[in-house]
């Protein structure tokens, strides 16, 4: 289902100026180079600017610099991408489904259920689980025994929440991801490895996002604690005893090790790795494919890791640090 608006409209309700007719209409979203009649596009890097020439869409969301160089109606705005995401949640909403539950879901006598519950087909409420107003389990989800997931959280297909794992509010859960399965806790006897119980369990926060076959551990004793507003991407692995802390955004790929914790507002990207028992610092940037193996302290951008080099160069400067390193032992 979409919307259609006045550019007049959106400038009013979003607070932007417009430079261009207020008449003029949108009811769609599209990149710069595809857009056509209708549409609003936007530009979020000037690295894109030439793209204004030749664009048809019917109005561009800008930043003030950029405004002169477009050759449609244009809604200028210091953040234009954040300006589209409110817009584009506007024209494009999200289509709910009507509450009730599918007949070959299972769900047990013991569970506690609103009223405003959508349960998909196949999914597995268990004995003790709690869902909040208006919450959707996706087609194949199993919520354990005792998990609680707080009203308008949405879990896509096949999720799993195991047993005891709070969910706040307004959480987005995509698919396949498993959120409390034990931590990786063995203790080492005589060369073979013990079990060590994982009686922990995970805190989700509100208004989290956790991607598509992302899983976070249950805690070891303590619970895993994930705070409000964190956004974490596709196949993100966190670990048992992890702290992370609001409003984090974490890309794909990227592994916690158990017990470590990492600060607010942070911004950590694809592939990381971090080690375990350290601790990130409020508001720290890491660059993709980084390795943290001890703590930071203090707010910034941190990077490791080699860019990108031709082969033969790669394979002379690997040659240096060999003899580098030859040198240190002598």
């Amino acid at each position: 289902m979409q919307g259609e608006f006045s550019l007049g409209e959106l400038a009013v309700r979003f607070g932007l100026e417009l430079r261009g007719e207020p008449e003029l209409r949108v009811s769609r979203v599209a990149t710069l180079v595809h857009a056509s009649e209708g549409s609003l596009s936007f530009l979020a890097n000037s690295r894109y600017r030439r793209q204004l020439d030749t664009t048809r869409a019917t109005a561009v969301l800008v930043a003030p610099a950029d405004a002169e160089s477009c050759s449609v109606a244009v809604l200028v705005d210091p953040n234009p991408y954040l300006a589209y995401a409110r817009i584009a949640s506007l024209i494009h909403p999200e289509v709910r489904a009507a509450p009730g539950i599918h007949p070959s879901a299972v769900i047990s006598r013991g569970a506690r259920i609103a009223a405003t519950v959508t349960v998909d087909p196949l999914a597995v409420i268990e004995d003790g689980a709690e869902l909040g107003d208006r919450v959707h389990v996706g087609p194949g989800c199993v919520v354990q025994r005792g998990a609680r997931v707080g009203a308008d959280t949405r879990l896509a297909a096949r999720v799993t929440l195991s047993a005891g794992v709070r969910i706040g509010e307004r959480c987005i859960i995509h698919s396949g991801a498993v959120v409390g399965a034990d931590g990786f806790g063995f203790a080492a006897n005589a060369g073979i490895w013990v079990k060590v119980p994982q009686v922990g369990s995970v805190r989700i926060g509100d208004d989290v996002e956790i991607g598509a076959n992302t899983t976070i551990d249950r805690g070891a004793i303590d619970d895993t604690v994930v705070e409000h507003g964190v956004k974490l991407d596709n196949q993100i692995q966190v670990g048992h005893n992890v702290t992370i802390g609001a409003h984090t955004a974490i890309a794909g790929c990227t592994g916690i090790s158990g017990s470590a914790t990492i600060g607010r507002r942070c911004m950590i990207g694809g592939m990381v790795g971090i080690a375990g028992h350290l601790t990130i610092a409020d508001d720290v940037v890491i660059t993709g494919c980084s390795l943290v193996s001890a703590s930071i302290n203090q707010a910034g951008s941190y990077s490791s890791g080699m860019p990108t080099v031709q082969t033969r160069a790669w394979r002379r400067m690997v040659a240096h640090l060999r003899r580098f390193g030859e040198k240190e032992h002598r």
